[in-house]
């Protein structure tokens, strides 16, 4: 192949792989300036957010492994994950996370009797909603999911379901998310955190469940990248009149 050729190839590979693989650098980039440049808690809603007090026990908590006792009555395979204490509505309740050979479990009792509590209900997910934020929303929509009606993309994944979503009527749209099990808030997601998200879905070219840093998407798109690096070390090495100077002096 001819000189001539041999720099006509190299240069048109590097003008359009830097074509392609611009547009995701490009990406890349602006992902990373919002998120060096934002404020981690902002996103999180951290600011909307009450801060949470200590719990107030009034009166004689049975022992944990009474509680536990009692559940195993009724699921003997039930295996214990985690258990800690939780306040419903100024009630302090047991929350015990299970795995049975089907499945996994949350069951939240009463920590002074023993007895299980319901699931939370609209009403109640409404009124828990409001009192977690530092300034009072009025209450725009509220919304029931379930496994069924949550894809691994929504903005409210990896968290406990089934779940109650409650959006205010505010201008940055918030929802708050809170457990139907345990009526413990999961996450605050705000207009802010949807530009995140995203973003970082960009960033990792997952577009299914946007944490995934180990898909072929983004792989490949890593190894191109390399190569259009090398192919403009390479573009200026045959094309430089400094280099060949130096080559033609030895």
């Amino acid at each position: 192949m001819k000189r001539r050729n041999y720099k006509y190839f190299i240069r048109k590979s590097h003008r359009y792989l830097g074509i392609f693989i611009g547009i995701q650098f490009l990406f890349w980039t602006l992902g990373g300036l919002y998120f060096s440049w934002t404020n981690i808690k902002e996103i999180r809603g951290e600011h909307l957010r009450k801060t949470v007090e200590t719990i107030n026990v009034e009166g004689e908590l049975i022992a944990p492994n009474v509680a536990v006792g009692e559940l195993k009555k009724s699921e003997s395979k039930a295996e214990i994950r985690s258990l800690r204490l939780i306040e419903i509505f100024g009630e302090t309740f047991y929350e015990i996370k299970y795995e049975t050979p089907e499945t996994e479990k949350t069951i939240v009792v009463n920590a002074l009797n023993g007895k299980p509590r319901g699931q939370i209900s609209e009403t109640e997910a409404k009124k828990i909603a409001v009192e977690s934020l530092k300034e009072p929303l009025t209450v725009k929509t509220v919304e029931f999911l379930t496994k069924e009606n949550v894809g691994g993309h929504h903005e409210y994944r990896e968290k406990p379901l089934p779940a109650w979503a409650v959006t205010f009527e505010d201008s940055d749209d918030l929802t708050v998310y809170l457990s139907a099990e345990t009526g413990q808030i999961g996450a605050f997601r705000t207009n802010k955190w949807r530009v995140f998200d995203f973003l970082w879905m960009l960033h990792t070219l997952d577009f299914k469940e946007r944490d995934n840093i180990n898909n072929y998407l983004l792989r490949g798109f890593s190894l191109l990248g390399i190569i259009t690096i090398l192919s403009g070390f390479v573009l200026f090495f045959v094309s430089s009149k400094l280099i060949r100077r130096i080559f033609y002096r030895k």
